[in-house]
């Protein structure tokens, strides 16, 4: 009929009434999505006036408003009057809904935000219903079609509506980082985990939550490393009790720890974290995600951040961490990201004092193992080495491992090769004196085990270890950290040399005497001649 004037004119004469709805251009056989508008801006005006005026008032009323759209005030006066549930909406809505021109008239989309998100339409006892209910597609797909600030207003008025919420995070993530307002766009945060801590239970919307927040933090962190996230400890407690609720899902464990070691290395937390149980469900996760690569990856890196510079509130969960660690390095002994997060976290805890003293040949197997796995990447072998220090510093045991590993091989040897590699970086060179520095120190102490300390100094001469210590402490004068090293090193090896030497020279004469003739004397003390 839309397509037929003459059958359309027919049909509208026939119902006035019917036609008392119609746009003034709509009369003319003129339609677009204006001339709708106008319909359903009647429609909303004898909803909202149907209390005190009866059908043929209101079909003259629409029929007037064709002619002189100033009419409307008076009914709108009426309304307020009357105390019209809603009638700031409606004041706000209808005149520009009902402008004579089509071209003056808000467009739907406007109407649809205008309902759904006006300060007064939410109070309404008709909002209440709307918000229990699923909210139409259509209107949701509206209302989240504008930028970041409409976005956020749509989520902020339909909080307890998660397919809103879900469908609103993932247009977010959609939008260009140029177009979000980064570093913050304001008040989002507060609004996605205001969304998580309702929904705690819809595993989707959580996971695109915390895609969200990884997007924008990740982002922000490029733009500017010394930015400040802006977290708490109760938005961290509701992310811990989010990954309690899904502990069997893989991907929101793993989101959750990269969430947590950014907000870590950010924010001085560490304490609140372990007092909220973060040490024990990393244990429970490395435990039970063993196998997992990117669990464990994200576990061990938010370990190394939450042990950085901690003061350690309850050491009982910490001592059981390095046995779960060279679980996962045996588990994935050929993968370098994880090697890499491993050594870190077992420089950390030895220098904690959270290793037990048992543990101590195993870690040493898997830092020197983990240095010939990636002797390339420049972090774990500092890592790795401090970690060796650590320990040849307190266990002659473990720098005897160093030394002689129990896997065959020379840890020495090793450590030229490191050495070589990068005898240009003066922070791996100081970390390879740090340990020779801790290794040559057992050759003179006169408390070490002897069949330690007897095999430790040969390997180090063996090895050219002297000669390695004078060529760097020619190449490297003005770092006085790795000078200091470099001499106690030498020192060390120089005074083992003669002690070795000492030793040797009363050796033979003590052999010598042995094996000279004895000659028995008499009892007045003369020599009895044979």
């Amino acid at each position: 009929m839309m397509t037929h004037r003459a059958k359309w004119n027919v049909r509208a004469e026939e119902d006035p009434f019917q036609k008392s709805w119609m746009a003034p251009e709509a009369l003319d056989f003129t339609f677009s999505q204006m001339s709708d508008v106008w319909s359903l801006g009647c429609i909303m005006l004898d909803m909202a006036s149907c209390s005190f005026l009866n059908a043929t008032e209101a079909m003259y009323l629409r029929k007037s408003l064709r002619q002189n759209s100033g009419s409307l005030k008076a009914i709108l006066k009426t309304m307020e009057e009357k105390h019209i549930p809603d009638v700031e909406t409606f004041s706000s809505l209808l005149p520009l809904m009902l402008q004579i021109n089509p071209l003056d008239r808000i467009t739907i989309k406007a109407v649809v935000r205008m309902t759904f998100v006006s300060g007064s339409f939410k109070s309404s006892c008709v909002a209440m219903t709307l918000h229990q209910q699923v909210v139409p597609e259509i209107i949701t797909n509206i209302l989240l079609e504008g930028n970041v600030t409409s976005i956020l207003e749509a989520m902020e008025n339909f909080p307890s509506r998660p397919e809103v919420q879900l469908k609103a995070m993932k247009r977010l993530l959609q939008i260009p980082e140029d177009q979000l307002g980064l570093p913050w766009p304001k008040g989002l945060v507060e609004v996605v985990v205001t969304a998580m801590k309702l929904h705690e239970r819809i595993l989707d919307l959580q996971l695109c939550a915390c895609s969200l927040l990884l997007r924008i933090l990740s982002h922000v962190l490029v733009q500017d490393a010394e930015a400040q996230v802006p977290w708490d400890i109760s938005i961290i407690c509701s992310l811990l009790s989010i990954m309690r609720s899904h502990s069997d899902s893989e991907q929101l464990i793993t989101q959750g720890y990269s969430l947590l070691t950014i907000i870590s290395s950010q924010v001085q937390v560490s304490e609140e974290l372990q007092k909220a149980g973060l040490f024990e469900l990393i244990l429970e996760h490395l435990y039970r995600f063993s196998k997992d690569r990117d669990i464990c990856f994200s576990a061990l890196g938010l370990l190394w951040s939450l042990l950085v510079d901690a003061v350690i509130v309850n050491k009982d969960p910490v001592v059981k961490i390095p046995a779960l660690v060279i679980q996962v390095l045996d588990t994935h002994p050929t993968d370098a990201e994880i090697a890499e997060a491993g050594c870190a976290v077992f420089w950390l805890l030895s220098l904690l004092g959270c290793m037990s003293e048992w543990q101590f040949e195993k870690v040493v197997e898997l830092l020197l193992q983990s240095i010939r796995l990636s002797q390339e990447r420049v972090l774990l072998v500092n890592n790795a080495y401090r970690g060796l220090a650590s320990l040849a510093k307190v266990s002659e045991l473990a720098a005897f491992r160093v030394v002689m590993p129990q896997d065959g091989g020379s840890g020495l040897t090793l450590l030229q090769e490191t050495y070589q590699l990068y005898k240009d970086d003066p922070e791996v060179v100081e970390n390879l004196c740090m340990l020779l520095a801790h290794l040559s120190s057992y050759s003179e102490d006169p408390l070490a085990l002897p069949e330690s300390s007897e095999e430790i100094l040969p390997e180090l001469e063996s090895s050219g270890i002297r000669a390695l210590v004078r060529e760097i402490q020619g190449r490297f004068t003005s770092s006085l950290e790795l000078v200091s090293y470099a001499e106690k090193a030498s020192l060390s090896l120089e005074a083992a040399l003669h002690s070795s030497q000492e030793r040797k020279l009363c050796g033979a004469a003590v052999r010598e005497e042995a094996a000279a003739p004895k000659v028995p004397f008499l009892p007045e003390g003369r020599p009895h001649l044979p």
